[in-house]
């Protein structure tokens, strides 16, 4: 009898734990509510963030990679004209081949279809060249759809791959 009973704790601690040990997934929408922020600095003024238009992802350790739109509109027109959005990393980040260090940072598509990641201070860090989905049924401004191991950072039909490091 406290053989079977000694088995029935152990089991239930493991599922307890397992329970508990984060996996890599892209956030839900009421996980996307809890952390991201409502708005976003980005050379020398805050802005906005579009909270519909915003994603993210865990990785198998639980730290987070947030992507989302902002409203770029009272950046002078050199600035707008490559921001579009910011990108909160965790982890250390592949992007196309690129890596990107863990930080806060401004990212735009263009309208070939490169992505550009810049630091707070709109200084450029990297452009790469980005891939067009035409095959997407309902493009949307932004979402991050897992992609067997990696992620993709989609702003309408345009994407790059994410991979956490």
């Amino acid at each position: 009898m406290k053989r079977g009973l000694g088995l029935a704790v152990v089991i239930f601690f493991c599922l307890v734990l397992s329970a508990q040990q984060p996996k890599a997934a892209v956030l839900s929408a009421d996980e996307i509510r809890k952390v991201v922020p409502a708005t976003y600095f980005f050379r020398g003024q805050s802005a906005p963030v579009q909270l519909r238009n915003s994603a993210g992802f865990s990785g198998p350790d639980g730290k987070l990679v947030l992507a989302g739109l902002v409203d770029a509109s009272g950046y002078a027109s050199d600035v707008q004209a490559k921001y579009q959005g910011f990108l909160i990393t965790e982890v250390k980040l592949n992007i196309e081949g690129t890596e990107l260090l863990p930080g806060e940072y401004g990212f735009g598509f263009s309208r070939d279809g490169k992505f550009l990641v810049m630091d707070v201070g709109a200084n450029d860090l990297f452009t790469v060249s980005g891939k067009i989905d035409e095959k997407l049924a309902r493009p949307v401004p932004l979402k991050i759809v897992e992609d067997g191991g990696t992620y993709r950072l989609y702003a309408g039909r345009k994407w790059v791959a994410l991979k956490a490091e």
